[in-house]
């Protein structure tokens, strides 16, 4: 006997009614969402690039400034080594990956396992050759750019901007939409930024710096001083310490503020930073330090007093947006090497409100194409599968609402293909139906073959779409996926909808007693 149960029928009613709930906005004006109570949902479908309009980057990163800082880890490890276990002698590389440390060679073995490196250690009439394992600045470059993906979002976070896509593309890319933005210079420039922040003495042993070729100390280097506080200062040129006393890494806030009037940056240091800097401020009071960005001094005062606060203040006659942007970068954290846009385009709004309209039009042509065939071969049965194609509808647009997924031009693709599939498991059960209703069998068991022989069949045919939408979701990218992921929302939702919903419409018309299957004299 055909039946079904009190928990499925009570499962259509509370999908219906969230479905509804959730994807109304969607089919309303912003100005009609906007005016909702606060408990009522108003969140629209997320839109991509390719709808909405807006800005697609792809930033290259600059592999060889990591193996360059990779190499020179190594070069420090050693040095710091041969101190710590009273070594004398120097390194040097000679080759890119290979280290030469003169000193005497019965030092190898604690060199090797102090330092913890790994690599092929060899004695040499020179002293002892480390030839690094390649694997090392490999996952320097992989490390790289992970850390990179996640300040590349932390910014764009911090900026306001919704629903930006950001992936990674091969080894040293990584793409970054932004649905909307139409002018993309600021969010460019805040994500080219390096944003490597280090407080560095001045050195004050060495006289006026004319240009960046003044010779200096090995210990020291000539940085270019930032525009208008050269202005200030009446000097393009620092000679700066290259240890730095105390990097940016040890900050854990800064935000834009005022002082005397004037936009500046105030910075806090976590436990380990703040010793650093008072300690580093207590011994060197009365001489000048620089607040170096990217190898640009911001700002160079002298040091009135020790700072024991572990906090301070940056002032560089900023502009009240370079100070914001300046807070953001030190927020979020300083890139592990720079970031080169290679590639940028940008998607006028006009176009995704075309692409918006085309999809509009397929979705409701071909709704009411399926919904006239189904009528027509089916009859009243053909009129349950089109409210389960509808319910089917709003289902997937609530569930992508829910899961924050976002909708592409080839999602509505997805959608599309979803209309014409959705009714596929109801043709296969209808199918059955009428099949064994001319076998004699009477109309109950008809039916109740028809709901239960097919079921193999439409998983079967489902579970083999879902294999195929998996792989389009794991190996492909971009609008790939957008059409992966509908599509797989679109399968799960025309299953329920297919064998749940029409399953209990029939059987409420089961209860009107009728005498003969509505689609029998068909052919």
């Amino acid at each position: 006997m055909i039946h079904i149960s009190r928990f499925n029928v009570l499962s259509i009613f509370v999908a219906a009614f969230f479905s509804v709930l959730l994807a109304l906005p969607t089919f309303l004006p912003v100005s009609v969402t906007e005016k909702f109570p606060s408990w009522l949902p108003a969140k629209h479908i997320n839109l991509g690039l390719d709808l909405q309009g807006g800005s697609y980057l792809l930033l290259q990163l600059d592999t060889s400034t990591l193996k360059n800082d990779t190499l020179q880890e190594v070069q420090n490890t050693l040095q710091d080594t041969m101190r710590l276990q009273n070594l004398k002698g120097g390194v040097t590389q000679p080759q890119e990956g290979v280290f030469l440390i003169a000193t005497d060679n019965t030092a190898l073995e604690v060199l090797r396992s102090k330092s913890g490196l790994e690599g092929v250690w060899e004695e040499t009439p020179q002293g002892i050759q480390l030839t690094l394992d390649e694997k090392i600045l490999k996952e320097a470059a992989k490390r790289g750019l992970e850390r990179s993906l996640e300040i590349i979002r932390l910014r764009l976070d911090e900026t306001g901007t919704k629903e930006p896509l950001i992936q990674q593309q091969g080894a040293d890319k990584i793409l970054v939409q932004l649905p909307g933005v139409n002018d993309p210079q600021r969010l460019k420039q805040l994500l080219g930024k390096t944003a490597k922040l280090s407080f560095n003495l001045v050195n004050e042993q060495v006289g006026v710096v004319l240009d960046a070729k003044t010779a200096v100390p090995l210990n020291t280097v000539v940085m270019p001083v930032q525009q208008e506080e050269a202005a200030t200062s009446q000097q393009g040129y620092l000679p700066v310490l290259r240890r730095a006393m105390v990097s940016g890494e040890t900050l854990i806030d800064s935000q834009a503020t005022f002082q005397e009037g004037q936009p500046v940056v105030s910075f806090r240091f976590n436990t380990v930073g703040a010793q650093k800097f008072g300690r580093a401020t207590s011994e060197n009071v009365g001489k000048r330090f620089a607040i170096v960005l990217d190898k640009e001094v911001i700002s160079a005062p002298v040091i009135r007093e020790a700072i024991l606060g572990g906090s301070g203040i940056i002032s560089g006659n900023f502009t009240t947006e370079a100070a914001k942007d300046l807070a953001l970068l030190l927020r979020s954290g300083a890139l592990p090497a720079p970031l080169t846009v290679i590639e940028e385009r940008t998607v006028g709004a006009g176009l995704g409100a075309d692409s918006i309209t085309a999809g509009k039009v397929a979705s409701i042509v071909g709704l009411i194409a399926v919904a006239v065939y189904m009528i027509v071969l089916y009859g009243r049965f053909g009129w349950y599968s089109v409210i389960a194609l509808v319910l089917n509808l709003l289902m997937i647009i609530a569930t992508m609402t829910v899961l924050d997924a976002t909708l592409t031009l080839p999602g509505i693709a997805g959608i599309v293909l979803t209309i014409g599939m959705a009714v596929d498991a109801n043709v296969i059960i209808f199918e059955r139906m009428r099949e064994e209703y001319r076998r004699q069998a009477t109309l109950l068991q008809a039916i109740d073959v028809g709901f239960k022989e097919a079921s193999t069949t439409i998983a079967d045919a489902n579970i083999t779409t879902l294999i195929a939408a998996f792989a389009l979701f794991v190996f492909g990218t971009g609008p790939i996926k957008g059409f992966a992921v509908t599509l797989t929302i679109g399968i799960v939702t025309s299953v329920y909808t297919a064998i749940v919903v029409t399953r209990w419409l029939v059987i409420l018309w089961l209860k009107t007693k009728p005498k003969t299957l509505p689609m029998a004299a068909r052919v």
